[in-house]
């Protein structure tokens, strides 16, 4: 998404009320709809005779709270800079996301915990696992089809607003519905007699939803320790100073990931007969032009040396 820069570089205050505004509709409808599946998961899973569907409905309770969450800490991140952070306040969302990783954990956790006590109930209690009914299937596989438009919106509502925490909430929405796909497998197997299919599934999708939140926590940790830029920005990055009139070389270069925004160290050199003023144009030019190229970049401070006395 293109960025707008002020003079003295760095993201202009519009647009992080714009990225705000972003993250604050995204979230809000995304507290609708889950209470939605709450109420209607609920009211399924006790008609329908659907554990699985019940304990579904209580992870919708914790979606709710945890768009919430996001939507504070969207509006925190989004701050101007002050005197006590004077490089911006873009972490609270990287630290948001290790959150909903976490928070994705504990919901496997307790999931394989539930499926795993029924199984072994079953099989080893002879505690029979009761039969669900048509209206469950229906709920489940309705919650299918409204997370993954959850999914699809609020993935490209990450990208506008260059939210980290929202491509986190994203992913938590696919990860929903691979637990509502085991749902579906589940009652549909029980409702054909194989009524421990549903279990098995719900430790199946277990997986499919670890994976997805180690790879968030891993994002997350990422953009908090100042991570430096992958490889491919890197190279633009160089593309862009080796072609500004009047650079000699590139020194030295330097990146950090701060939250989803990048801050970029360079040296160049520049001819040592130049004057002051003109050494300062060429230094000038290279700011204005990777800040105005690469994406994401908060700001770029370029030192200037005379070629042949890099340090």
């Amino acid at each position: 998404m293109p960025r707008i820069f002020n003079l003295l570089g760095g993201i202009m205050p519009n647009q992080l009320k714009k990225e705000a505004l972003i993250i604050k509709k995204t979230t809000a409808w995304t507290m609708f709809l889950n209470f939605i599946l709450l109420v209607m998961k609920l009211i399924a899973g006790i008609f329908g005779k659907s554990t699985a569907l019940i304990s579904d409905a209580v992870n919708s309770a914790g979606d709710v709270g945890t768009a919430f969450f996001v939507m504070i800490t969207g509006k925190m991140s989004r701050k101007d800079n002050d005197d006590d952070h004077q490089y911006g306040h873009e972490k609270y969302e990287s630290m948001v996301s290790v959150f909903l990783g976490v928070a994705l954990i504990i919901t496997v956790i307790e999931i394989a915990k539930s499926a795993i006590k029924t199984i072994y109930d079953y099989f080893a209690l002879g505690v029979p696992i009761e039969k669900p009914t048509i209206l469950a299937l229906f709920a489940a596989v309705l919650t299918i089809v409204i997370k993954e438009g959850m999914y699809q919106f609020t993935k490209v509502a990450s990208k506008k607003a260059n939210s980290p925490s929202l491509n986190a909430m994203a992913w938590d929405h696919r990860s929903d519905e691979f637990s509502a796909f085991g749902v579906v497998i589940g009652i549909g197997g029980a409702m054909l007699g194989i009524v421990v299919l549903e279990p098995i599934a719900s430790l199946v999708i277990c997986v499919l939803i670890l994976k997805v939140a180690i790879k968030i926590i891993k994002v997350g940790i990422s953009q908090v320790v100042d991570q430096a830029a992958d490889v491919e920005t890197i190279e633009e990055i160089k593309n862009v100073v080796s072609s500004q009139e009047g650079v000699l070389a590139l020194d030295d270069l330097k990146t950090r990931i701060f939250g989803a925004k990048l801050y970029v160290d360079i040296e160049i050199a520049v001819d040592s007969e130049l004057s002051l003023k003109l050494a300062h144009e060429i230094a000038e030019k290279v700011h204005d032009e990777i800040e105005a190229k690469i994406e994401n970049v908060k700001h770029c401070m370029v030192h200037v040396n005379p070629a042949g006395h890099s340090h």
